[in-house]
């Protein structure tokens, strides 16, 4: 009974890169190409693949992630020296992190277009301040990518937000842990792989998104997820509107006000696997993904933030050692107090399937890889 619960291997159809595939999947997204192989079902080829992951394994004495997949390099050295798949670049000045903890923040104003926010920057700096002060992340091992930054690799198009994501997972070994934080915009667009329960995927708006197009949930989850091998922790905290389920992890929890809660299987329709290989992947998202995230001052004064960063700040700060339960019922307390609601859902309701009426507040959604006891678990980076 065991056997029929264990994943297996296979290689990219296109690229050749080994991948791990659930028992239940009947296809496969590769987080390097993008391309997607189907999964067949001969019992002898599975018997095969799980065999030849145990050997590759044990090869790699616990090294589950080949950094090898990734080359750090300009996109015109990569050209230079024939590199035939631009997906797995890395700029030669993103850092050269060797240590157990690495994060990639993104803040993205908009700035001089209708929909510019005030508070993003503020964000990315409070939450590196945060997680190198409190958290023990190095300064060196923090990447910062910001509309500001005159860096052109460091500002969040779409390419180097992607570029950014690929660095965040290339190398991590078991006891890594990753933290991903963006400060912007999300939309929701029509969904075309059927794989959303409510037929739309949620979506993060790098700079240039009006010419580039957003990045999809499914594009996230492959790239910072699903390459996540055993006992590497990510921590994706998403300060935008409609990111709910911007990671597309496989479990929702819903709390109510009284504290109640329980897990909802947000698992693919299609059947495709969008868990990690053997890490956990933790969202906390700043609304629901009906709902609208707020750029504010009500926090503080006349200095714009995110409702749902600052809260989660102000919850770390005042109560330490919080479980992940608390930490949630904290910051949406904290966003009922100052009667924080939807401030832009104008322009960029053009972009999403309907507005959200003016007003509705928003609520801090918590999301995983896995079930836990909320109440139990410590919230650790």
């Amino acid at each position: 009974m065991g056997s029929r619960n264990r994943s297996r291997t296979m290689r990219c159809s296109r690229c050749g890169v080994t991948l791990v595939v659930p028992p239940s999947a009947r296809n496969i997204c590769c987080s390097i190409c993008r391309h997607t192989t189907y999964v067949g079902r001969d019992p002898v080829r599975h018997a095969v693949g799980f065999v030849k992951s145990m050997v590759s394994t044990l090869a790699n004495s616990g090294n589950s992630f080949n950094s090898s997949q990734y080359s750090y390099g300009s996109q015109a050295g990569m050209q230079q020296f024939g590199y035939q798949n631009p997906a797995v670049y890395i700029p030669t000045n993103y850092p050269r992190v060797f240590g157990k903890k690495r994060a990639l923040l993104i803040g993205i104003t908009y700035a001089s277009s209708r929909y510019e926010l005030k508070g993003t920057i503020n964000d990315v700096n409070c939450v590196a301040y945060l997680l190198s002060q409190k958290f023990g992340f190095p300064k060196e091992c923090i990447l910062i990518l910001t509309d500001e930054d005159p860096d052109p690799y460091k500002t969040p198009t779409k390419e180097n937000m992607r570029a950014a994501m690929r660095w965040l997972v290339s190398g991590c070994a078991a006891g890594d842990s990753l933290v991903f934080h963006f400060s912007g915009h999300g939309v929701q667009k029509l969904d075309t792989t059927h794989d959303e329960v409510d037929g739309y995927d949620e979506a993060l708006c790098p700079l240039d998104f009006e010419t580039n197009g957003p990045i999809l949930d499914d594009e996230i989850n492959a790239t910072i997820v699903r390459p996540l091998p055993f006992n590497v922790k990510l921590h994706a905290l998403v300060d935008a509107c409609h990111s709910g389920t911007i990671l597309d992890l496989p479990y929702l929890c819903r709390i109510s006000r009284s504290g109640s809660w329980q897990w909802e299987d947000h698992g693919a329709p299609s059947g495709e696997y969008k868990g990690t290989r053997g890490g956990l992947a933790i969202l906390i998202s700043g609304c629901d993904d009906n709902q609208t995230s707020s750029d504010t001052s009500a926090f503080a004064g006349s200095t714009s933030t995110g409702a749902m960063t600052y809260s989660f700040i102000q919850a770390i700060e005042c109560e330490p050692g919080t479980t992940y339960g608390r930490l949630l019922t904290s910051m949406r307390a904290a966003i009922r107090e100052t009667g924080s609601s939807c401030q832009f859902s104008g322009p960029i309701a053009s972009l999403i399937r309907k507005a959200i009426p003016f007003g509705s507040t928003q609520e801090p959604q918590l999301s995983s890889s896995e079930m836990f006891e909320i109440y139990r678990k410590p919230f650790l980076l």
